[in-house]
C-alpha cells in the first residue's frame, strides 16, 4: 500500500468517520462555539491543532514515542471535557478570554490526538513498509477531512444560531454543556478500560 491515493483516502475517511466520533466531538467543542465573523481565530485554532497532531502522529509512528493506546483513548474525551470547561468559564463578561491560551491548549491536545491517528496508521503499515510517503499522505487525508468537519460544524452552528438559538451565547453555551456531558461519560468508560489494562 504505498499508493498517495489509498493512504489519503484512508485518512480522509478515517476523520469523517464514526470511528473518529471523539476527535469530531473536539473540533465541534473547540469551533462550533465561534461565529462566521470569528474565522480567523478559528482558523489559528484549527492550524495550532494541526501542527500539533502532525507532530505526534509522526513521532508515535516512528516509534519515538510509545504511549499506551488505553491511556490515549482515555485522553482524548479528557480534551473535550477542558475545552467545555473553558468554553462555558469564558461565557462570563467578567473573564476575560486570552486566545493565546486557547492556541496553546488547541497545540497540546492536538498532540494528544495524534497519538489516537497514529494507532490506526501503525495497524495499517507492515512491518517492511516505508513508513515516510504513508505517513505523509495519511495527514494530507485527515487535514483534507478536518477542514470540511470543521466547515460543516461552522454550517450546521450558523443554521441553528440564524433560526432556532439566535442568542450566539445561549448557543457556545448549549453546545459546551452538551458535549461535556458526552465526554465526561466517555471519559469514566475509557477510564475503567485503562484501569483494567
Amino acid at each position: 500500500m504505498n499508493d498517495f491515493s489509498i493512504w489519503f483516502s484512508i485518512g480522509l475517511t478515517h476523520i469523517a468517520s464514526w470511528q473518529a466520533y471523539d476527535h469530531i466531538l473536539f473540533l465541534f467543542a473547540l469551533c462550533g462555539i465561534y461565529t462566521v465573523h470569528q474565522w480567523k481565530s478559528t482558523l489559528v485554532l484549527i492550524t495550532a491543532f494541526t501542527v500539533g497532531h502532525s507532530l505526534t502522529l509522526a513521532l508515535s509512528t516512528f516509534n519515538v514515542l510509545n504511549i499506551s493506546s488505553a491511556l490515549v483513548e482515555f485522553l482524548i474525551p479528557l480534551t473535550i471535557v477542558i475545552t467545555c470547561i473553558f468554553n462555558i468559564r469564558f461565557l462570563d463578561k467578567s473573564v476575560k478570554r486570552n486566545l493565546n491560551v486557547n492556541y496553546i491548549m488547541a497545540l497540546f491536545f492536538g498532540c494528544i490526538h495524534g497519538l489516537g491517528f497514529s494507532t490506526l496508521l501503525r495497524s495499517m503499515l507492515g512491518k517492511d513498509e516505508s513508513i515516510l510517503f504513508p505517513l505523509f499522505s495519511f495527514n494530507i487525508g485527515l487535514e483534507i477531512g478536518q477542514i470540511i468537519v470543521v466547515f460543516l460544524i461552522m454550517l450546521f452552528s450558523v443554521a441553528l444560531t440564524s433560526t432556532i438559538v439566535k442568542d450566539q451565547k445561549q448557543w457556545s453555551k448549549y453546545v459546551s454543556i452538551i458535549l461535556l456531558i458526552i465526554s465526561f461519560v466517555l471519559s469514566i468508560e475509557r477510564f475503567t478500560e485503562l484501569i483494567k489494562n
